[in-house]
């Protein structure tokens, strides 16, 4: 029984009972630096924090998107080196990347850090030449949709039922040229 619980943790996301009381973390500065495979369990951590809807992403998926030479990942650290912010786009052959998620700590939220992360992707892929991203982003999240019109992103599509609760998503997109 042990190993398919083992099996069965590996590739189910986690899902919190109880609500997390959040303190705004003092204020302080920054700093994006590559994320790698050596900052999976902190990543991990933090994504289960970010997404307690139960859309968060399990091992599995982090230990892939980190494994992938066609991905960029980064992450925010605090000056005591601790994870509050992350990012992953995966670049494909079309010339086009999709922006798989992105998570800011609830304590750090409102403070630019996904503007921050997000003008720093973009930075590297038009470093590397790449037209245009594209990202899905709840109907219910105004906030996120805000920010990405504000940088932006364009609704291009509704997606049905694209989120496990069977929420819709939209489809945005921008380019980068």
């Amino acid at each position: 029984m042990a190993v398919l619980e083992t099996i069965k943790n590996f590739f189910t996301p986690v899902l919190w009972a109880e609500p997390e009381v959040i303190v705004p973390a003092p204020p302080t500065e920054y700093t994006i630096r590559r994320l790698t495979f050596a900052n999976l369990p902190e990543v991990l951590r933090l994504n289960i924090r970010c997404f307690r809807d139960g859309d968060n992403y399990t091992k599995h998926t982090f230990d892939y998107l980190l494994n992938d030479p066609k991905t960029l990942s980064y992450r925010v650290v605090t000056p005591s080196d601790d994870m509050v912010g992350f990012a992953f786009v995966m670049v494909n052959e079309n010339n086009a990347a999709h922006l798989t998620t992105i998570g800011v700590a609830p304590e750090h939220r409102r403070r630019g850090m996904a503007r921050l992360l997000l003008a720093h992707l973009e930075d590297a892929l038009r470093t590397r030449e790449i037209g245009t991203v594209m990202l899905e982003v709840r109907v219910g999240n105004g906030a996120a949709q805000n920010l990405y019109r504000d940088l932006g992103y364009t609704t291009v599509q509704r997606v049905l039922k694209y989120y496990t609760n069977g929420e819709d998503c939209f489809l945005m997109m921008k380019s980068l040229a």
